[in-house]
């Protein structure tokens, strides 16, 4: 049966935020608001944790997984980023981005794309996220919360609690938050190309 924490979206409650980390770190799926939507995330470690966001996703080996990251310095650690990348990102960080770079040796093969070997990663907007990642000290492997017969994502956590309860150990409260996904920015190429125009804007990638 899942936990259900209620999270101030703009003041987070350290106690909760503890105990939604200790969650993560005991191999645990959690249900937590980014600034586009709801995502499903575990530890990056954690290989038992991400079979099971595959199966309520419905998703394959082939589903690519996004490293949700506290800020840039964090970011260098598991993508390859340049000088003239870096700047780009520090202009358009944070916010509702998926940026996707050549992977470095510290992300698991298993998490990259399997011919490109590149990894999304993205720094969000949102409070309750931040405090998640700063208490947690690393990323969040994640992914959008969208059931299978879906179009959209979930935006009520209580229908989330309902339809999920047996499925994910913690359902985190957070208020709206949206329902629009990440802009998707492929900064392999040269230059940078957006794969799919979502809620961050697009017009610096615009001729």
């Amino acid at each position: 049966m899942a936990q259900f924490f209620q999270i101030h979206p703009e003041n987070p409650q350290p106690r909760l935020v503890r105990r939604a980390v200790e969650i993560l770190l005991e191999g645990g799926v959690v249900v937590y608001p980014t600034d586009s939507s709801y995502a499903l995330g575990c530890q990056l470690g954690e290989k038992s944790a991400m079979e099971r966001i595959r199966r309520i996703r419905r998703v394959d080996d082939k589903h690519n997984f996004t490293l949700v990251c506290r800020d840039l310095s964090e970011i260098t650690t598991y993508a390859k980023i340049d000088n003239q990348a870096f700047r780009l990102l520090k202009t358009l960080t944070p916010a509702p981005y998926t940026f996707i770079h050549e992977a470095t040796k510290q992300v698991p093969r298993r998490l990259q794309h399997p011919k490109r070997k590149t990894i999304g990663i993205r720094v969000p907007d949102n409070e309750i996220c931040r405090a998640l990642l700063g208490e947690l000290d690393q990323p969040i492997l994640s992914t959008t919360l969208i059931l299978p017969d879906d179009a959209l994502p979930l935006t009520d956590p209580y229908e989330m609690r309902e339809i999920l309860d047996k499925h994910v150990d913690l359902v985190i409260d957070g208020g709206f938050c949206g329902m629009e996904p990440t802009t998707v920015v492929n900064m392999t190429l040269d230059p940078p190309a957006v794969e799919r125009k979502g809620k961050g804007d697009v017009t610096l990638f615009e001729e």
